[in-house]
């Protein structure tokens, strides 16, 4: 029997493992990684917000990062349940915490529809009065007024963000 000579790049070979290298992981884990990596970190500073406020004594302070810690135990919140429902995708079980997934809305879609564009409309209009609202504040409080405004201002924004989403998404329900 006569020996084939195969160029080397069209050869075969099962390339040697290395047990010091992890297995490579999927996209879906590594947002998982990173994730859990920011839920971690966020959790550390919620801790130091919280006892910086404790320890203040000025009462400014203690509002104001009062604000920040209910937003960041909120923002805490949300990581947590996308951790858990991406995990529970990737593991292929449902998870406690997940972000849940819109249900039947038979009955009360048109309704809910109707009400979320009520919802943005609302919503958009009080951007508009903040905005009204930010130009007479001017000044107060050595601009602390000007700062609550426009954090609500940016609240209200986001509102119709997820509106909108919520929106778009029942009507394709």
């Amino acid at each position: 029997m006569e020996k084939i000579n195969i160029p080397e790049e069209y050869m075969i070979r099962e390339e040697p493992t290395d047990a010091s290298q992890p297995p490579e992981i999927s996209e879906a884990e590594k947002l998982l990684q990173e994730f859990e990596s920011h839920d971690a970190s966020e959790g550390e500073f919620i801790r130091a917000y919280k006892e910086i406020a404790d320890k203040s004594k000025d009462k400014l302070v203690k509002f104001l990062l009062q604000l920040i810690v209910t937003d960041e135990e909120r923002h805490h919140a949300v990581m947590h349940a996308m951790a858990a429902t991406l995990r529970g995708s990737i593991n292929w079980t449902e998870t406690k915490n997940s972000i849940p997934t819109l249900g039947d809305l038979s009955e009360d879609k048109e309704k809910l529809i109707k009400l979320t564009a009520d919802f943005i409309k609302f919503e958009k209009e009080g951007i508009k009065e903040s905005k009204k609202l930010l130009k007479t504040t001017k000044g107060y409080y050595q601009g602390l007024f000007d700062l609550l405004v426009t954090t609500m201002i940016h609240d209200s924004q986001k509102h119709v963000e997820i509106l909108e989403f919520l929106h778009k998404a029942m009507k394709k329900y």
